[in-house]
């Protein structure tokens, strides 16, 4: 990881350290890199308290606790899939703050959804945020604009904790 890579990372785990919060991620489309990526920051465990790959609809449901009726009606690319990953993820790894990711990287469409579409959601006491971003390009790109766009999204939510805004709505 180069150091440019390696910056965002360090700035979600620095201020999750300074904040005084935990952290946890439920991933499917990025499999683990976020979960990873943050744990190459030296000081990573005073804060990350672990992560949920959950790459099949199965452990989405018995793990996360993602209604099977929501699953079935929108497929796993959806963004209240991403909602219930990330108050799953929440909850499993007590955690005070969790992000999850879902979407299509291709090299075809998944669940109907066109490849690059992409869920992210942060989930903290105060609520819920979801995005919904398209990316383009290959496989490994979108998954790689995924997991950074998640931990830009982990780290706005930390710092609005820590102003005391609490706003997800950013």
């Amino acid at each position: 990881m180069n150091n440019n890579a390696a910056a965002l990372p360090r700035a979600v785990i620095d201020a999750a350290l300074r904040a005084g919060v935990t952290i946890a991620t439920a991933e499917s489309l990025t499999a683990g890199m976020i979960a990873a990526e943050l744990a190459t920051v030296p000081g990573a465990s005073g804060t990350l308290r672990g992560g949920v790959v959950a790459y099949h609809n199965e452990v989405k449901e018995e793990i996360l606790g993602v209604d099977h009726a929501l699953l079935e009606s929108e497929g796993s690319v959806d963004g209240g899939v991403a909602v219930q990953m990330a108050e799953g993820a929440r909850r499993v790894c007590s955690a005070d703050i969790a992000v999850s990711t879902t979407g299509a990287a291709g090299p075809e469409p998944h669940d109907g959804k066109a490849v690059g579409t992409v869920f992210i959601a942060v989930a903290s006491a105060s609520g819920v945020m979801v995005e919904d971003l398209s990316f383009d390009g290959g496989r490994q790109n979108i998954r790689q604009l995924a997991c950074d766009a998640a931990l830009e999204a982990l780290r706005v939510t930390i710092a609005s904790h820590a102003a005391g805004t609490n706003d997800l709505t950013q």
